[in-house]
């Protein structure tokens, strides 16, 4: 049975430590070192007057991509939660057992008129995650972990759908994305100590291997959208 992310983390504190940050040292192998991907064709352009939009998605262990996201420019707010499944289900302890439907997710509030949406999207395709990886990213294994865009409006609904259509036409990635496009029914915040975890825990071994990796590809790869958030 794989571990979960908190047993994990306790692992690699132990004398395994550096065996083990080896062997996921692939975990974001993809995102280092790599040029953007190209810009989304279809997409909004930016708003004229200042404002508030909200957009959901899933890509693995929510701490890395909450901890990309964070650091956005335009990007307003940040809440780590559960998407997929129902209110009843959506705990950290319930998630893990991969029987819920959820999946680990990211509610971004964003100003549209500093950032779109297909920029967004641009930014979790090319460093949040693999969206290759079917029910997994690196050493989290379950559907828990499924990349996901669960979309708030048509609009959203024809950005991301057209984009991954798009990527994949191009072959940006070597494998076919398996990112589902769904319709947001719900969002529901995770425990407080998920929020921010990778801010808050930044010399854990699981944060240094699967998630610093993504911050500084952010840094990279964006430039002019990365702002280094040292939280509220």
């Amino acid at each position: 049975m794989p571990f979960t992310r908190l047993q994990l983390a306790r692992l690699l504190r132990s004398s395994l430590a550096v065996g083990c940050l080896l062997s996921l040292a692939a975990c974001n192998a993809s995102a280092a070192g790599r040029s953007p991907i190209p810009p989304a064709n279809a997409d909004v352009a930016l708003a004229a007057k200042p404002g508030r939009q909200t957009a959901v998605f899933a890509g693995g262990c929510f701490w890395g991509t909450q901890s990309v996201f964070e650091r956005v420019k335009g990007v307003l707010s940040t809440t780590v939660g559960y998407s997929g499944g129902s209110a009843t289900t959506a705990t950290y302890d319930q998630v893990t057992t991969e029987t819920t439907g959820h999946a680990e997710s990211v509610e971004v509030v964003y100003d549209p008129s500093k950032i779109t949406y297909g920029q967004l999207l641009r930014i979790f395709f090319s460093v949040a995650h693999d969206p290759t990886q079917l029910n997994r990213q690196g050493p989290d294994v379950g559907a828990s972990y499924r990349s996901v865009i669960f979309y708030a409006n048509k609009d959203q609904q024809r950005i991301a759908q057209a984009y991954i259509a798009q990527l994949d036409a191009a072959k940006v990635f070597p494998k076919p994305i398996v990112t589902q496009v769904t319709p947001l029914i719900a969002f529901y915040r995770a425990e407080d100590y998920h929020q921010d975890y990778a801010l808050h825990n930044p010399d854990n071994p699981y944060i240094l291997v699967c998630d610093r990796p993504k911050i500084e590809a952010l840094k990279e790869q964006f430039p002019d959208l990365f702002v280094d958030y040292k939280g509220h």
